[in-house]
């Protein structure tokens, strides 16, 4: 079997994507291009590595073997290409972070900023996923670099402290749970609220603490974006939970009642977790000491 590195990106696209044109485009190929070299690896293997469906694609067993051989391989060039970035300038890096909502919404942007202009031969591929997710990926070594809540999983992974972040229950100045000082979710589930679009990572951890609480949550609309769910509120098309950071930064004419939760999972400190510093490209090391400096640092 002859597989180069950009079968192996593309068949890692592919998998993290659900999806062959999703795959490709990420991969910067054309959409007949990629299809033909998926075709051309599974003949090479002799045996099928996607399962096709409807709604997207799966790795097959033999798929999964493929990926996971690729990731290392693409790791080990990432490596590579870090170690001898330090002797030609030019050649660039790739570092993959996953993060949970309040992290890439409220935190990562200022952060990554800073990073990419003191490292302009650095480029990071940042996705969205529920903490668990996060914890699961970087274990499973789909990506160099997360950060995630501390319910997760972080067994057999290396932590470093990121930031401290409290999710509360934003409402309507005039609502009835706006003079509160505290609030339980079991008592917001009386009100219709306003959601984040499907496959948000905090829209999905919130859902799961209501059926605990024995309830579901009513959702009136479901809006892209964490500064969109604020304006919604404050117009009253009904309430929401969001980070603090996030309602405190769009609610600068008070037009939103901001109201702490008693739950203890919305007190949360956001950790950044590696599978091994010691294993890490140099590109991602200098991510991973720059996500872990203090706020008036990073920037």
């Amino acid at each position: 079997m002859h597989f180069d590195l950009t079968d192996l990106r593309l068949f890692l696209h592919v998998v993290e994507a659900g999806s062959i044109t999703a795959g490709a485009a990420r991969a910067g190929l054309a959409l007949a291009s990629a299809s033909t070299r998926v075709r051309g690896m599974e003949e090479q293997a002799g045996v099928p590595l996607l399962e096709r469906g409807r709604r997207g694609v799966e790795p097959t067993p033999a798929g999964r073997t493929l990926l996971r051989h690729a990731r290392l391989v693409t790791g080990q060039v990432e490596r590579m290409r870090g170690e001898m970035g330090e002797y030609a300038r030019g050649l660039r890096g790739h570092v993959r972070l996953l993060a949970n909502t309040a992290a890439a919404a409220e935190f990562l942007p200022e952060i990554l900023a800073g990073f990419l202009r003191a490292n302009p031969n650095v480029d990071v591929d940042l996705g969205e996923r529920s903490s668990p997710e996060v914890a699961r990926a970087i274990a499973e070594e789909e990506a160099e670099v997360g950060i995630a809540a501390g319910h997760a999983d972080f067994s057999g992974l290396e932590t470093l402290p990121f930031r401290a972040d409290r999710l509360v229950l934003i409402t309507p100045a005039e609502h009835p749970l706006a003079g509160r000082d505290l609030v339980s979710l079991a008592e917001a589930l009386c009100f219709e609220f306003v959601g984040l679009s499907d496959g948000s990572a905090l829209g999905g951890h919130l859902a799961s603490h209501a059926a605990r609480a024995g309830g579901r949550m009513r959702t009136r609309v479901r809006v892209r974006g964490l500064e969109t769910a604020c304006r919604m509120v404050a117009l009253g098309a009904g309430i929401a939970v969001v980070p603090e950071a996030a309602a405190r930064r769009w609610d600068t004419q008070g037009m939103l009642a901001i109201v702490r939760m008693g739950e203890p999972w919305a007190e949360r400190q956001l950790t950044v977790i590696v599978r091994r510093l010691d294993a890490l490209s140099p590109q991602a090391r200098k991510l991973v000491d720059h996500l872990a400096r203090p706020a008036e640092m990073a920037r």
